[in-house]
């Protein structure tokens, strides 16, 4: 998982270090002005000081790597069942096209997937790597634990309870995908990203990712796009659709999109990422929280389980 250091067009996305605020100690009032100043302008942050330990991260990088390298026609026959809760479910190249969540029509996105939730439906586990399951299960819990940290910033940045969101993601259906984009041998089709322009649904993300070619990149309210950048050890950390209607659109959910490699780039542009989805419960409902209703809420209450349904179903729509 190498990876740069950031670059001078990226530099509107902070790097914010949290170890003060995860510690109690000086510095952390710091910590959440320069988090809410991000979720208020680009909606995308990297943090470091996170404690998530790199051997978590290792395993189920060198793990999901081993499964991608298998021959296709066996992946081809792994995940796509629905009857294991906390299975797990594989996302062949050009499933998804995320730019359709959107209203945009393109060709599916140039990446396959590998996806668990121990809440969510899949498929039984494959008999290699070995290990794979487990590698999940761990990093998934170390995520519960950074996506909690994260929570409590937010609840003071706002001026809430530090337990405020606590019971909306108790029995949460938080979501895990490793995400493999290919070499691109032949060019893509008219109109084909690695990832397709999309926001995410949910209360947050969080993205291990690494550097390469055809990237990460964000877009500005002025409508330029950025590339995110690289830090060793940092996690990328974006709002999702959720929370920014749960703050009556105040902290943002903004587009993103993978890039593809520059045209006939002959080095290695084979990359791999890890989005930890964070995600409420199903029952929870989003509305408008009083400390942002001050002209009204934007929309109307939805429980989370309805509003992830209308998203899922517009990403992988074939019409």
């Amino acid at each position: 998982m190498t990876s740069t250091s950031a670059t001078a067009t990226s530099t509107a996305i902070p790097v914010i270090d949290i170890a003060p605020f995860i510690a109690g100690g000086p510095g952390a009032d710091e910590v959440v002005a320069r988090v809410e100043a991000a979720c208020r302008s680009t909606g995308f942050l990297l943090v470091t000081g996170h404690g998530v330990p790199v051997a978590v991260t290792r395993a189920l990088y060198d793990g999901a790597r081993a499964f991608f390298d298998e021959p296709q026609a066996w992946k081809a026959a792994q995940g796509r069942g629905t009857g294991v809760m906390g299975g797990v479910a594989f996302s062949p190249i050009a499933d998804e096209a995320l730019a359709a969540t959107l209203g945009l029509k393109t060709p599916g996105d140039f990446k396959e997937s590998l996806n668990f939730g121990p809440r969510l439906p899949g498929d039984a586990w494959p008999d290699r790597p070995a290990g794979l399951q487990q590698a999940f299960a761990d990093y998934f819990a170390a995520m519960e634990v950074l996506a909690g940290h994260m929570r409590r910033i937010f609840c003071q940045a706002i001026g809430l309870a530090p337990d405020h969101f606590e019971k909306d993601f108790e029995g949460h259906l938080s979501a895990l995908r490793v995400i493999n984009y290919p070499e691109q041998h032949v060019a893509p089709e008219p109109g084909q990203l690695r990832a397709g322009q999309h926001t995410d649904y949910g209360f947050m993300t969080i993205l291990r990712s690494e550097a390469s070619p055809g990237g990460l990149q964000v877009q500005t309210r002025e409508g330029e796009w950025l590339d995110a950048p690289s830090v060793e050890g940092a996690y990328v950390i974006n709002i999702g659709d959720a929370f920014m209607r749960w703050t009556n659109d105040e902290w943002v959910s903004t587009p993103h999109r993978v890039a593809n490699p520059p045209s006939g780039y002959a080095g290695q542009a084979r990359r791999q990422s890890i989005p930890f989805f964070l995600n409420p419960g199903a029952g929870t409902v989003i509305d408008c929280l009083p400390a942002y209703a001050g002209q009204g809420a934007k929309y109307p209450p939805i429980t989370y389980g309805d509003y992830i349904r209308l998203k899922t179903s517009q990403a992988f729509r074939k019409d």
